[in-house]
């Protein structure tokens, strides 16, 4: 089955597991390389080879000119993705084998690719994926890249759904760093989304693909547009060829979909879909998200204005304008990962805008921190790190008083939870300027001494 906004084909289902859209069969539509998204392992691919293309590029365990084939990473329509390792340089890569089948079709591909492969590769940025070589061997044409080991951030939005706000506009600044780049080489993407952007395991966005755009045919076979529709601009929509500002409105839909688990519009059909993307207001991703704010919204609706001479202009305006956004607050999960990257003992996860800090100690016992954001007004706000100790009944008073004078980080406060006065040891920093070592510090603090508490006051290990 074919979903006309995905561009994708889908074992046969009711409704594109992707969008959730109408899928309807292949044939009603004129496709030209569309891929079929499976999963190899934990890791997200496209696998929509012909039996004989998985013959021919099965190299698995296989050497490829200087490079030694390992594992199948993932699989589509132009090709297989290979984890491989460079004879001579000894370091690991992934390895993208184009599909002859693809070439075939399109006498212009390989052209195309050695082209953008060559204006890619001349982009070294921390949120691009880095093009080390492309070449020919045995026939086979392929592209070697820097090896990113985590998943696709479509993927981190299949397990998770939308992200924090702040988290959400911290990623999609960095994506568009990575872009402005690009563009003040004169480089258009052409398609971009979240299936084109890595995400390592440090949490940082890389985007990969340039160039590589998957053909749509409209009009009845008449015309082919470039990209995803989805993820396309009201302009490509209509005939016009792809610029940076084209490449902005993907960028909003990618903001969008990170803010709120879904896309601004769908359509059953692909005309449906054109018709909604180029004539529909803007929807409201605050009636998705309570916590997406007034100034996130506003840059929403101009990276995805209708017009492009009304969006920012390209990536570089883009990114300067979500870094008006954030100000000079660094996104909480950003923090986070940096100030446990190195540690041990400490696992964190995130529900909604809350994240909660396992620690565990070395006499077995251990201790939850919650770290969030209050509800003040952008100016007076504050990061919340706390952790629960015991019930406060009165007998506990004095003696947990007495352990609060020890504290060098926060404090001890009592708080209702679920309806029941609790001790709790709080610390308190200003959002706008905290940093990662002092989450480090505060955490490490709070959680020892709310255990303390507990452990003399109860004897056990509740939290």
């Amino acid at each position: 089955m074919y979903c006309a906004g995905c561009n994708e084909l889908f074992a046969t289902a009711n409704v594109c597991p992707r969008c959730g859209q109408e899928p309807a069969p292949p044939d009603q539509f004129g496709l030209d390389d569309t891929l079929l998204m499976t999963r190899i392992g934990n890791i997200e691919s496209e696998t929509s080879l012909s039996n004989k293309d998985h013959e021919t590029l099965d190299l698995s365990g296989k050497e490829l000119g200087v490079y030694e084939c390992q594992t199948l990473l993932g699989a589509g329509g132009m090709g297989l993705v290979y984890l491989a390792k460079h004879k001579h340089l000894e370091r690991e890569c992934a390895l993208k084998v184009l599909s002859p089948q693809s070439i075939s079709r399109d006498i212009d591909y390989v052209q195309r690719f050695a082209l953008e492969g060559r204006s890619a590769a001349s982009l070294n940025h921390n949120n691009i994926v880095t093009i080390h070589a492309i070449g020919e061997e045995n026939g086979l044409h392929f592209i070697e890249m820097e090896y990113v080991p985590g998943r696709s951030l479509q993927a981190l939005v299949d397990d998770q759904g939308k992200l924090a706000a702040d988290r959400a506009t911290s990623v999609v600044a960095n994506i568009a760093d990575g872009l402005a780049m690009a563009h003040q080489q004169g480089i258009v993407h052409r398609d971009l989304k979240p299936d084109n952007v890595l995400m390592t395991a440090k949490g940082t966005p890389k985007i990969a693909d340039f160039g590589l755009a998957k053909r749509v045919v409209a009009d009845n076979g008449k015309r082919y547009l470039a990209g995803t529709p989805n993820f396309m601009a009201p302009e490509v929509y209509q005939g016009e060829a792809a610029t940076p500002a084209s490449d902005v409105y993907s960028l909003g839909v990618c903001y969008f979909l990170l803010l709120t688990g879904r896309l601004p519009y769908q359509g059953g059909s692909f005309p449906d879909l054109m018709h909604k993307v180029l004539t529909d207001p803007i929807p409201s991703a605050r009636r998705y998200n309570r916590a997406v704010t007034l100034e996130m919204a506003e840059a929403l609706n101009l990276l995805l204005a209708k017009g492009p001479s009304t969006r920012p202009r390209d990536a570089y305006a883009a990114a300067h304008l979500l870094r008006a956004v954030l100000g000079s607050v660094q996104a909480v999960e950003s923090l986070l990962y940096e100030a446990f990257e190195h540690e041990t003992g400490v696992a964190w996860e995130r529900d909604g805008e809350q994240y909660t800090c396992h620690l565990s100690f070395n006499n077995g016992r251990g201790q939850r921190v919650v770290v969030e954001t209050s509800g003040h007004s952008a100016s007076e706000r504050l990061l919340l790190i706390y952790s629960v100790c015991c019930k406060a009944t009165p007998d506990y008073y004095e003696s947990a008083l007495r352990m609060n004078s020890g504290m060098l980080h926060g404090a001890v406060a009592v708080r209702d939870i679920d309806g029941e006065p609790h001790f709790v040891t709080v610390d308190t920093y200003p959002r706008g300027t905290v940093n990662a070592d002092e989450i480090r510090r505060s955490v490490w603090e709070v959680g020892i001494h709310a255990d303390e508490i507990e452990r003399k006051l109860t004897g056990l290990d509740l939290n």
